[in-house]
């Protein structure tokens, strides 16, 4: 077996890994990023929502068990730049009350280990480096924060009349961040195609093109691709990580390091971790609390389309506005409440791939005619809700929403805040744990070892060497999209090894 040396491991380049290794470069440390997926291919079906959406051609392979144990193919993509790669650029900052314990109706979500407090000059640091646009000061929910350091992305005509009709209901709609580099001298083209697929001209602020590009000119970061870490290996107490087995081209090679950062996203960072059991950690690494794989959520995540029969919609861009006037409930109903924004624009394939039965003409018409809407309600998180790995290496994932009476309710009132904004028509479809981006809770973080598997620097309570830092550390979900916050919480890590690190 091949053993290959360095001084820190980093598995996995997407919003949480590559943030951690932007941080060590000019540590002095040689960084390694191991990535299970190779190159996304700049091609024209980046853009082809049939190629994308009705033949699956970016997804996994891979199958997967659901709850009763029939076989899917998850919403998992392998490629340089993880998940970001398609996702819809929204960069939120958690609210300061989503770092709190709080209760949605009788249930309750955790405190975090760390405050908003914390995090706030590594959300700062994040915008910058992806390159978010916004406008501070509009959102009534807003943490305290300094201004944007680039312009929100204007609304196109049909979005800017509906943001119109929502401040006539008293609303106080505001400018989605957005990850995407759009202005004088950018290169997005506001084609049509962004939320949920790649961008061929390296427009969208994804971790590929704004953070492991720019790494890679650096001597000291070292990126394999197509290297997939099938588990840890600890030494004979069961404390240090002393390598990861790595599957590359068919080949099994040992990476030995001093420190080690599990960045492969919150169902794959679970299965590696009880992938590792051994005799001093028999139900496997960082898992002496049992919540390794456990506590999975996803957020409740409901589309909505608002449909003018008599209306084209023409918007290319849609994803500039956002709404949080119900973050923190509803007047008459306190648990019913989250965050508002456009969705990308729905294609005619996009409503084919998932009710197959509906004629391409209706499908198409549809997409034409709608204006798209998410309505994002808090997951609530539940021990039994889990990652399992079975016999023979197989993965079941056994889901368990919570909250999800709340968000229906929530649900309801957005339908009628949208017919009251002139759309006489509204269907709703709801989004399960295959959205692969809001995945989290599954190697949670706390301050105590006996219920969490992480400290509130993401470091393993039973393994000093070991960080994991991906949406599995979260302890709650929130209810807005978790890509910055990860990006802040990694930045934060990176820059605790960096200060640590032995000279």
């Amino acid at each position: 077996m091949q053993t290959i040396g360095t001084d820190i491991v980093v598995i996995g380049s997407g919003v949480g890994g590559s943030a951690v290794a932007h941080q060590l470069v000019g540590s002095g440390a040689k960084i390694l990023i191991l990535e299970r997926g190779g190159d996304l291919p700049n091609e024209p079906q980046n853009s082809d929502a049939e190629a994308v959406f009705v033949q699956s051609r970016y997804k996994t392979q891979d199958e997967w068990l659901d709850a009763k144990g029939v076989p899917y193919r998850p919403g998992q993509y392998y490629y340089v730049g993880g998940h970001t790669k398609f996702y819809g650029t929204a960069m939120f900052r958690f609210r300061e009350s989503d770092f709190a314990q709080t209760q949605i109706d009788g249930a309750t979500s955790p405190a975090w280990p760390v405050s908003y407090a914390d995090l706030a000059p590594f959300y700062a640091t994040a915008e910058c480096l992806y390159g978010v646009r916004g406008a501070a000061g509009v959102d009534p929910t807003e943490p305290p924060r300094d201004a944007f350091s680039h312009a929100a992305v204007p609304h196109e005509p049909v979005i800017a009349a509906l943001s119109d009709r929502l401040r006539a209901q008293g609303l106080r709609p505001f400018a989605m961040p957005s990850a995407v580099d759009y202005g004088p001298g950018g290169t997005c083209r506001r084609c049509g195609t962004c939320d949920a697929f790649a961008c061929r001209f390296d427009a969208k602020g994804d971790a590929d093109t704004r953070v492991i590009r720019p790494l890679l000119a650096h001597p000291d970061v070292r990126l394999e691709r197509n290297a997939e870490v099938t588990r840890l290996i600890a030494d004979g107490a069961g404390q240090r990580i002393v390598a990861a087995e790595v599957r590359r081209h068919g080949e099994i090679l040992r990476v030995e390091a001093p420190v080690f950062v599990l960045s492969a996203g919150a169902i794959n960072s679970a299965l590696i971790l009880l992938r590792s059991a051994c005799e001093a950690a028999p139900d496997g690494i960082a898992n002496r609390s049992d919540v390794v794989g456990r506590y999975l959520m996803n957020h409740h995540l409901t589309g909505l389309m608002g449909v003018k029969p008599c209306a084209r919609n023409s918007t290319n861009f849609p994803k500039t506005l956002s709404l949080n006037d119900f973050y923190h409930g509803l007047p008459d109903d306190p648990d019913a409440r989250g965050n508002i924004q456009m969705l990308g624009n729905i294609q005619g394939a996009m409503i084919r791939a998932t009710y197959r039965a509906t004629p391409r003409v209706v499908a198409d018409w549809l997409g034409r005619h709608s204006v798209d809407v998410l309505a994002m309600g808090e997951d609530l998180p539940d021990r039994e809700s889990r990652v399992r790995l079975l016999d023979g290496d197989r993965v079941q994932v056994d889901y368990r929403p919570g909250g999800v009476a709340a968000h229906d309710r929530f649900v309801r009132h957005v339908r009628r805040v949208l017919r009251r904004a002139g759309f006489p028509v509204v269907l709703r479809h709801s989004f399960g744990i295959q959205a692969p981006s809001h995945q989290c809770g599954t190697v949670r973080m706390g301050d105590d070892p006996a219920t969490s598997a992480l400290d509130g620097m993401c470091r393993a309570h039973d393994h000093p060497n070991l960080y994991v830092v991906d949406a599995g550390f979260f302890p709650s979900s929130a209810a807005l999209n978790p890509a910055l916050t990860i990006a802040a919480q990694a930045l934060r890590v990176g820059a605790h090894l960096r200060d640590t690190r032995a000279p």
